[in-house]
């Protein structure tokens, strides 16, 4: 059985001029803090363990001439952070749901995958400049990001807020985050949206509002609450379960709220019909099933590689 996708809350706000689109959204996102350069690994998606895929060469023929010329795609994935990204134990090439779909879109389009590692939080800006092509990083599209990217839907996943193991302060939901010290990964989706919904409620109860610590990776984050200097973490589901799987020093208090998150490409780059095809086939395909089942990740399986589907 699939986990059922649900509506995340999104505040919905009104079209700004074409100007200032860019700068307002880059500012937004990044949080005020400094972009670090990315480091990166280039891979041709070769003995890389992922299933070969034939080429639909009707979704190649729709990539933009920069892309059929090079037959390179620059892919932008966050730091290390299991089982959605890491590098194989004694290298420095990634591995982990994204960067196998990554993998999978390219053997579809029959060019080569080269990832950029890079904080997430300068992600949005890197595509903006031209380093990347593309991001897989576990992106949820939202219709401020949508002003300056497009977003094919490629897996689900949820929150889940992490707690010091036998949940001393007994958190058992977001309502239970009110006055809290919590954990967010920089630029993520419940820094910018999650958070603000629930400090509203918080004040409308009377309560405290969320007091807010941000990482440049969630293992940061964990640290910080294994060492006690943050009573919760609120992050993506996949990430946080495995650490708890592997960290007996924490727990998971709950989990909630499953939704898409998408492949990101700038707007002006004519990536998204080609990649919406590519999608389409790769979720289709057994291989796609076998990269997820592969980190235990088959609820997060889609079946509907949806455009521009904002949450």
């Amino acid at each position: 059985m699939k986990t059922p996708i649900s509506p995340r809350i999104q505040r919905t706000r009104p079209g700004l001029p074409a100007a200032v689109v860019i700068s307002a959204l880059l500012l937004a996102l990044t949080a005020c803090g400094a972009q670090a350069p990315a480091s990166s690994t280039s891979d041709a998606g070769q003995a890389t363990g992922v299933p070969a895929l034939a080429v639909n060469e009707a979704a190649a023929k729709l990539l933009p001439e920069s892309i059929k010329a090079t037959r390179v795609l620059r892919v932008a994935i966050p730091t290390n952070e299991p089982p959605t990204q890491f590098y194989r134990e004694g290298t420095q090439e990634m591995t982990g749901t994204n960067p196998d779909v990554a993998r999978l879109i390219g053997e579809t389009l029959g060019v080569k995958v080269e990832i950029q590692v890079a904080n997430f939080d300068s992600i949005i800006p890197g595509l903006a400049a031209g380093r990347y092509d593309m991001t897989v990083s576990s992106m949820t599209p939202t219709a401020k990001r949508m002003e300056v990217l497009d977003f094919v839907d490629y897996m689900q996943m949820g929150n889940s807020i992490a707690v010091a193991s036998g949940n001393p302060l007994g958190i058992s939901s977001e309502g239970s985050l009110c006055g809290k010290k919590v954990g967010l990964l920089t630029g993520s989706y419940q820094l910018a949206v999650n958070v603000p919904a629930i400090d509203e409620d918080c004040t409308a109860a009377g309560n405290g509002t969320i007091q807010r610590s941000e990482f440049q990776d969630t293992r940061q984050a964990i640290s910080a609450l294994t060492s006690g200097r943050l009573d919760a973490v609120l992050a993506d589901s996949p990430i946080l379960d495995f650490a708890a799987s592997q960290n007996p020093q924490i727990g998971i208090a709950s989990k909630y709220d499953f939704t898409s998150v998408g492949v990101g490409m700038p707007k002006d780059s004519g990536m998204v019909k080609a990649v919406s095809a590519a999608l389409d086939s790769v979720i289709k395909s057994d291989s796609y099933l076998k990269v997820l089942g592969k980190y235990g990740l088959e609820s997060a399986a889609i079946t509907d590689a949806r455009v521009n589907f904002a949450q």
